[in-house]
């Protein structure tokens, strides 16, 4: 009886040691992952709100543009590449229709010319021939103007015969158009009719523009038919987009296009579509639609590549430039700046010197907040952005210098970096 009491009461103490070590062990990893997870909050929280402060100097040197979001149509689109163009009347090839010697050139490559300006000079006798025969045939037709007049008389009193008459009048006739003709091609020379003969003749610019090529010097001989100077008006120019026929049916026009040039900044143009093409393009089962270029100002070639979007529909979002999103710990942020910028003065109080003896004060400053956010479609050179945190409506954002801000936070971090 003994013994089973001895017993009993073994097992009630392994029991009782059993369930303490059991409560705990339950306890003590319990808390272990609470304060795991509030860490991890913490750190979440820490990222999101992280600040970055920036001096003057800082702020300038690292070129930082600041704006805030723009409504763009980034799904409701069609992707088309293309190359800028010139219509056919916006170039010009200007020759001469008499060979002659070239005795002067006025312009250079590059150079802008109005129409009608005097570009060259060229010398030939056939021009001193052609004015020879114009005032010939100019004391002729007075000649027979007078004689015709004189016949008519004479045939109203029956005095002459009506074969003089019609001799008459068939001689001045002829000499009138002769006349006429001679004068006509002095007129297209470039020549002028009156005073004495002269050897040379002014080129003149059919179209204003700029002169893109020179195939002349002086002494050479200008010849019909092979161009002497070249002159493009790019006023006028317009890209021609080549659109695939699955996507054909969809575009019209009057729509919208935007199309940046491929090897320049990425700035944004702005075009409108005004034609399309009625047959495919070589053999490449696209056709040509052609749009005006709406940024007059924008400085363009014919010839530039473009990539570009038509509008086909009204799905704007908000949009930042990719530059302006920076990517960390696997998320995406931007940065705002603060409205608290100021003079910073590091003396706390008046008279306060620092070790050399000088006040020292840093200049305005500058703290950018940094933003989780959310990105969507990515459409030449912007990005669709969803704010995963509320920001003022008039937020200025750094659309450029981002990556700087923050390669300056990480910098901070590694010497005990500036949260909030």
């Amino acid at each position: 009886m003994k013994r089973k009491n001895i017993l009993y009461i073994v097992i009630v103490a392994v029991v009782t040691v059993v369930i303490v070590c059991f409560i705990s062990y339950s306890g003590g990893e319990n808390e272990p992952a609470k304060t795991e997870e509030a860490h991890e909050e913490h750190e979440g929280e820490a990222i999101t709100t992280k600040e970055v402060e920036l001096n003057q100097a800082q702020f300038n040197a690292s070129g930082i543009e600041l704006g805030t979001f723009e409504m763009k149509n980034l799904s409701a689109v069609i992707n088309a590449n293309g190359y800028t163009k010139l219509p056919p009347q916006n170039q010009a090839d200007v020759s001469v229709l008499v060979t002659g010697v070239v005795r002067s050139i006025n312009v250079i490559e590059g150079q802008f010319v109005k129409k009608g300006q005097t570009i060259a000079v060229i010398e030939s006798l056939e021009f001193t021939k052609l004015q020879e025969a114009y005032l010939t045939s100019k004391s002729n037709l007075e000649y027979l103007t007078t004689e015709y007049e004189r016949q008519k008389t004479l045939n109203d009193e029956n005095v002459n015969s009506k074969k003089a008459l019609q001799r008459a009048k068939s001689d001045y006739e002829t000499e009138k158009a002769r006349n006429a003709s001679l004068k006509k091609q002095l007129s297209t020379l470039n020549l002028s009719g009156s005073g004495g003969a002269i050897s040379t003749m002014s080129v003149k610019a059919p179209i204003s523009g700029y002169i893109t090529e020179v195939n002349v010097k002086i002494g050479t001989n200008a010849e019909p038919g092979k161009p002497m100077f070249t002159i493009v008006d790019n006023s006028k120019m317009h890209v021609d987009l080549l659109v695939y026929e699955k996507d054909l049916q969809k575009v019209k026009t009057g729509q919208t296009v935007r199309f940046i040039l491929t090897n320049q900044d990425n700035v944004e143009i702005k075009g409108k579509i005004f034609s399309i093409g009625k047959a495919f393009e070589n053999e490449t089962k696209s056709v040509a639609v052609h749009a005006d270029i709406l940024n007059d100002k924008q400085i363009l070639i014919p010839g530039m590549y473009v990539n570009a979007l038509i509008d086909i529909g009204l799905n704007n979002v908000k949009a930042l430039p990719v530059d302006a999103v920076v990517k960390a710990d696997g998320r995406e942020f931007i940065f705002v700046l603060e409205e608290h910028a100021k003079e910073e003065n590091h003396d706390e109080e008046a008279g306060h010197e620092h070790g050399d003896g000088h006040e020292h004060s840093e200049g305005k400053t500058y703290h950018f907040q940094r933003i989780e956010v959310k990105t969507g479609t990515t459409q030449l050179g912007y990005v669709q952005v969803t704010i995963l945190q509320d920001i003022p409506a008039n937020a200025q954002i750094v659309l450029k210098g981002a990556y700087y801000i923050q390669s300056h936070l990480l910098k901070s971090e590694g010497g005990g970096g500036h949260e909030h």
